[in-house]
C-alpha cells in the first residue's frame, strides 16, 4: 500500500507539474493538423495521444470533416475507441466543429430544415464523446436581413433539438455575415436560449475591428479560438495582438478553454502550436 502511494503521488506531481507549463486552460483545435490527417500522416483516432503526449493539453476540439469518413460519426464502435483514446491520455473532448451540413440560413424553408437535421448526428456524437458544444456556421445566401431571420429559425430549431442532450450550439466567425458581430449577435439575442452562444476566433475578420468585435462577442461566448498564422522573430503573431487579445478575454470573465488554432503555412503544424502555446502563456503571465 506504502509503494503505491508513492507511485500515485508521484504521477499526480508530474501531472501537476505538467499542467503548470499552461498559464490558462488550453484545448487543441483539431484544424491545426488538418494537413496531416488529410494527407493520411495521422488520423482523428490519434489526435487525442498527440494532444497529450506531444503538447500536454488538456481538451480537444474536433472537426467534422476530419473524422474518418462521414459514417464514423453514427458509428458506435468508432465513436468508443474514440472516446477511450481520449481516457487514456486524460484529454477532454471539449467540442465539435461541424461543417458541410447544409447553411442553417437557407432561405428555403426545406433546405434549411434538412441543414438542422443533418446537425443532429453530431449533437448525439458531442453528447456521447462528453462535449459541452457543436459549433456551427451561420451561413445562408439573400440579403442580410433574409439570412438572419433563417440564421434565427434554423437555430432555434437545433438549439430545441440539442438542449435534449445537454449539448450548446455555438456560432463561430467564420466569414460572411457571421464576421460581423453587428449582425450575427442580435440573430443570438432573438433565439434567446440558453444554450446558443457564441464561438469568438481572433482571426476570421475582415471588415469589423477584431478587438472591438471579441470584445462584443464575449459576453455569449461558450468557446474562444486563439488563431494564429505567423510569428515574429520575438515570437509574436503577425497579425493579431496577443497580449491586447487575451487581456479582453480576461476582463470578460470567462473561464472556459482557449483553442489552439494554429493555420498558418510557414511552419510545421508542430512547430505553430507550440509557437502559439507558447505565446499564449507569455501573454497571460
Amino acid at each position: 500500500m506504502k509503494k503505491l502511494l508513492i507511485v500515485l503521488c508521484s504521477i499526480l506531481g508530474i501531472c501537476t507539474s505538467l499542467y503548470s507549463q499552461h498559464k490558462v486552460k488550453l484545448s487543441l483545435a483539431e484544424w491545426s493538423f488538418h494537413r496531416a490527417i488529410q494527407s493520411g500522416k495521422m488520423t482523428n483516432l490519434d489526435f487525442p495521444r498527440i494532444t497529450r503526449t506531444q503538447f500536454n493539453i488538456d481538451a480537444v476540439e474536433y472537426v467534422s470533416t476530419l473524422f474518418d469518413g462521414k459514417a464514423s460519426v453514427t458509428d458506435t464502435v468508432y465513436l468508443r475507441k474514440l472516446k477511450n483514446e481520449c481516457k487514456k491520455y486524460h484529454v477532454l473532448s471539449n467540442l465539435i466543429m461541424v461543417d458541410d451540413e447544409g447553411n442553417l440560413g437557407d432561405t428555403n424553408l426545406e433546405k434549411r430544415n434538412e441543414a438542422v437535421q443533418n446537425h443532429f448526428k453530431w449533437v448525439k456524437a458531442a453528447r456521447f464523446l462528453g462535449c459541452h458544444s457543436i459549433r456551427v456556421n451561420a451561413v445562408g445566401e439573400g440579403t442580410p436581413e433574409e439570412v438572419q431571420k433563417a440564421v434565427i429559425d434554423g437555430l432555434s430549431k437545433l438549439c430545441d433539438y440539442a438542449s435534449k442532450y445537454n449539448i450548446n450550439v455555438i456560432v463561430e466567425n467564420h466569414w460572411g455575415n457571421s464576421s460581423n458581430p453587428e449582425w450575427l449577435l442580435p440573430a443570438i439575442k432573438a433565439v434567446h436560449k440558453n444554450n446558443c452562444g457564441v464561438l469568438p476566433d481572433f482571426g476570421n475578420f475582415d471588415k469589423a475591428d477584431r478587438y472591438r468585435a471579441v470584445e462584443q462577442m464575449m459576453p455569449y461566448a461558450k468557446g474562444v479560438s486563439a488563431k494564429s498564422y505567423d510569428f515574429d522573430a520575438q515570437g509574436n503573431e503577425t497579425k493579431i495582438d496577443y497580449k491586447k487579445m487575451l487581456a479582453i478575454i480576461k476582463k470578460s470573465g470567462y473561464t472556459g478553454f482557449i483553442g489552439v488554432e494554429y493555420e498558418g503555412e510557414r511552419l510545421t503544424e508542430v512547430d505553430g502550436i507550440k509557437a502559439t502555446i507558447r505565446l499564449i502563456n507569455n501573454c497571460s503571465k
